[in-house]
């Protein structure tokens, strides 16, 4: 059988709740949180993994796995190494999508926003947080650069450990957060026969506004 047909078998009726429009908060970042929350509950795998999506000024898409590290005063806040492609890409072109998905749950957020850098007063607060190997790693990684082997990354860990041996790791100067404002938020939940729930909230004039589109 070619993969082509094994691909074509892959079926599965999804049986998941209801999602009414009247259960829902006014606002989608609760909404949002109580799904984390359910996923965390679940105990899903990475329940705050989520594909971040973004693009060069000319329109040139590209898409990488990330952690949710926050959501704080209406933003959703991640943080990454400021020198990669993503950062750049933020940077230019500061729009950005995200997307969560529980498979375990049936349910997945896709969310689209503006985006912005945390301060480096914010960055450093949270990167104090972090456990003290990857606060190595993120010292030694130049990320989404050409690299000539593995050994390189190694030598360069052991390096950067011994120079900070004694004392707290400082946050590296290209190294902080992002936080994305969204403008729209839509909630998916699997349902049977392929009539899926989907609930769209619309930023207009400052306020949210919800609508139901088809599967």
């Amino acid at each position: 059988m070619s993969l082509r047909e094994q691909l074509a078998q892959l079926r599965r009726d999804y049986r998941g709740q209801p999602l009414e429009e009247a259960h829902l908060p006014p606002d989608p970042l609760q909404q949002l949180q109580r799904w984390l929350e359910e996923a965390i509950a679940a105990q899903v795998p990475e329940p705050n993994a989520m594909a971040l999506a973004t693009a060069t000024t000319d329109g040139i898409p590209s898409v990488r796995m990330m952690l949710l590290k926050g959501i704080e005063d209406g933003a959703l806040v991640f943080f990454t190494n400021y020198e990669s492609r993503k950062a750049y890409e933020l940077d230019t072109n500061p729009r950005a999508a995200l997307l969560f998905f529980w498979a375990e749950l049936e349910r997945q957020v896709r969310i689209e926003g503006r985006v912005e850098r945390l301060s480096a007063e914010e960055s450093a607060a949270y990167f104090q947080t972090r456990p003290r190997q990857a606060q190595l790693g993120a010292w030694i990684s130049p990320q989404s650069r050409v690299i000539p082997n593995r050994q390189f990354l190694e030598r360069r860990f052991q390096e950067i450990a011994q120079l900070y041996s004694h004392g707290d790791i400082p946050c590296p100067p290209f190294w902080g957060g992002y936080r994305l404002i969204p403008h729209m938020v839509e909630f998916w939940q699997g349902r049977p026969h392929r009539l899926h729930d989907r609930i769209r909230y619309r930023l207009q004039d400052g306020q949210w506004y919800r609508e139901r589109l088809a599967p």
